[in-house]
């Protein structure tokens, strides 16, 4: 015999008064994990059940290593033109003005300066966000200027790259900020800087193959994708399967293309501690 019997039939709710659970509440990592956002949140958007470091952006990234998090942004308006009018489903033009709207972004890297465990830091980060963190010509520009302003002011340089490589849209436009960047990081070590790359997930293409690898000391963040093709591309190039764990940040460590790999929780005074030892200074 049932505990409850419904008195009324065909019970029904008007649709504008049927409540449903709000977008964002929950995340679930690649493993199944079910994580509170908020919790995620303070836990540096890395899920505590199964250290699953969370994509996040340069808005994050700030919060994480400036103190207070309270820094100037550099070139804060600067913008992408479309120089060859290029047209694939649509326009460049109206695809830069959907993603602007929509990620209240310029581009897809901001330079930001501020102290860091108390001392100036400028930062590099890039915006997976902005058409997959591709780099054209504003982010080379961006990041030029980044170093410009480390070399000027004798302040420690740090790049964080997450991006799918070259923008297609910008063609060789965009091609030439690999020579345009590294040109300018040989200017930031004649200088004697410091500049420190982190590579966090994805970090492929035209970034890999230029500034993302070039630092006095190359990190990552646990289980980051990084390489130059994708996986796809090259297992089809070669005609050959792939080794476990191709391309992630522990297998680069294995080979030598890292020198370390760093948890986010970790991430603000390891930099730190990199600079320290690079300047012989006070360790803080």
């Amino acid at each position: 015999m049932a505990w409850f019997k419904r008195k009324e039939k065909g019970i029904t709710t008007a649709t504008e008064d049927k409540k449903d659970v709000p977008k964002g509440l929950w995340y679930k990592s690649p493993t199944g994990k079910i994580i509170d956002t908020d919790e995620l949140a303070r836990n540096l958007w890395v899920s505590p059940e199964d250290d699953f470091h969370v994509r996040i952006g340069s808005k994050e990234y700030f919060e994480i290593l400036f103190d207070n998090n309270e820094f100037t942004e550099l070139d804060a308006k600067m913008t992408s033109k479309d120089p060859l009018n290029f047209v694939d489903t649509k326009k460049y033009s109206d695809r830069l003005k959907d993603v602007m709207d929509k990620t209240k972004l310029k581009d897809a890297v901001r330079t930001g300066v501020g102290k860091s465990k108390g001392k100036d830091l400028v930062v590099c980060c890039m915006d997976f966000a902005f058409i997959g963190g591709s780099m054209g010509a504003v982010v080379g520009e961006k990041i030029a200027r980044g170093i410009d302003y480390s070399i000027k002011h004798n302040v420690p340089f740090l790049m964080i790259s997450k991006s799918g490589g070259a923008r297609m849209m910008e063609a060789a436009f965009s091609l030439m900020q690999l020579a345009k960047t590294s040109a300018k990081l040989a200017q930031l070590a004649e200088a004697k800087i410091p500049y420190i790359s982190l590579c966090t997930d994805p970090t492929t293409g035209g970034t890999t193959a230029s500034y993302a690898m070039l630092g006095d000391i190359n990190i990552a963040e646990p289980g980051a994708l990084i390489g130059f093709a994708g996986p796809r591309v090259v297992r089809d190039t070669t005609g050959k399967d792939l080794p476990e764990g191709f391309q992630t940040s522990e297998f680069l460590l294995e080979h030598g293309f890292l020198d370390f790999i760093t948890p986010r929780k970790e991430l603000k005074d390891k930099i730190n501690l990199y600079i320290d030892l690079i300047l012989n200074q006070e360790i803080r």
